[in-house]
């Protein structure tokens, strides 16, 4: 199979395709009468991913760009308010297709998950802050990463060594880690087996975290902090716990993160869902293609 562009969002429809199919029941509900829509829904949520990896951040430049390079693939792109609504309607859906993409290949059975947060910046000016429709759910955030204020949320992601993402939240920027790790184990597609080794940062502190991990049969590898006694496991730290970095480099690099866009907490939930479906959809199709490197955007960024 070629590895190209055209090529996974061809396996990315025909697996979606077969999946709403077969479970109906997680779309959302149309109304009994009136016009059928002359676009699937999976055709839309390829369309988002092409539109991911193709590195737009404006929604109206990928339409235009769509109507002109891809109408012999899609014969009916909506235009963007329409394309923009039902996005963000299908947003529940793409973490469902997410989730079945990622437990096809495997890999979600690793013994080493990486955990981390990272910034969704949202505004800079005062105006924005005091006058954008985020107020109340987007917050003033510190990050100590690259020692800098922000105003937005927080992306916290779950993923492997190999970069596949495991489970998600976006919360404002003042949330707790901790607590958010704890729910996103909650809500992972998969049940978590006893022994699953977690590796963080040193904010991943607490008696009270590390209780409800061993509880649940989680093992959890994180930095001592100042004054600590040393840590067990800490020589595996330094070559593999900069993974979920490099995830994040991916997600902001070469998927946009930090362009979003989204103007409503619906608009950038749908944005960074976009983009953590691209990412699983192209490791799962570098997966199943047999592909050396499974995070290589490299094929399909033109």
């Amino acid at each position: 199979m070629d590895n190209n562009l055209n090529a996974l969002a061809t396996a990315v429809y025909v697996a979606t395709d077969d999946y709403l199919n077969t479970h109906p029941d997680i779309l959302p509900a149309r109304p009994p009468s009136g016009y059928p829509p002359l676009i699937s829904d999976a055709e839309l949520i390829v369309l988002g991913v092409m539109e991911t990896l193709l590195g737009f951040t404006s929604e109206r430049r990928f339409i235009r760009y769509a109507h002109t390079h891809l109408s012999s693939m899609f014969p009916s792109i909506p235009q963007q308010p329409g394309y923009n609504k039902r996005q963000r309607r299908l947003t529940a859906v793409m973490q469902q297709v997410m989730a079945y993409l990622a437990t096809t290949t495997g890999l979600l059975g690793d013994d080493i998950w990486v955990v981390d947060s990272t910034p969704v910046e949202c505004g800079r000016s005062r105006e924005t802050v005091t006058r954008s429709n985020l107020a109340g759910y987007a917050e003033y955030g510190y990050c100590a990463s690259h020692s800098r204020y922000f105003w937005g949320m927080r992306l916290h992601l779950i993923s492997t060594l190999h970069g596949l993402p495991v489970s998600y939240a976006v919360t404002g920027a003042k949330a707790d880690e901790r607590a958010t790790l704890l729910s996103m184990l909650d809500t992972a597609p998969v049940s978590v087996p006893a022994g699953q080794v977690i590796m963080a940062d040193k904010g991943y502190n607490g008696v009270w975290l590390e209780d409800e991990l061993n509880d649940g049969g989680v093992e959890l590898l994180r930095p001592a902090r100042k004054g600590e006694a040393p840590r067990p496991g800490r020589q595996f730290l330094k070559p593999l716990r900069q993974r979920i970095e490099s995830v994040f480099d991916t997600l902001k690099g070469q998927l946009g993160l930090e362009q979003h866009g989204g103007r409503t907490v619906a608009g950038v939930v749908s944005r960074v869902m976009r983009r953590l479906l691209a990412l699983t959809a192209v490791i799962w199709h570098n997966y199943t293609t047999g592909q050396p490197v499974l995070r290589s955007l490299i094929a399909y960024d033109h």
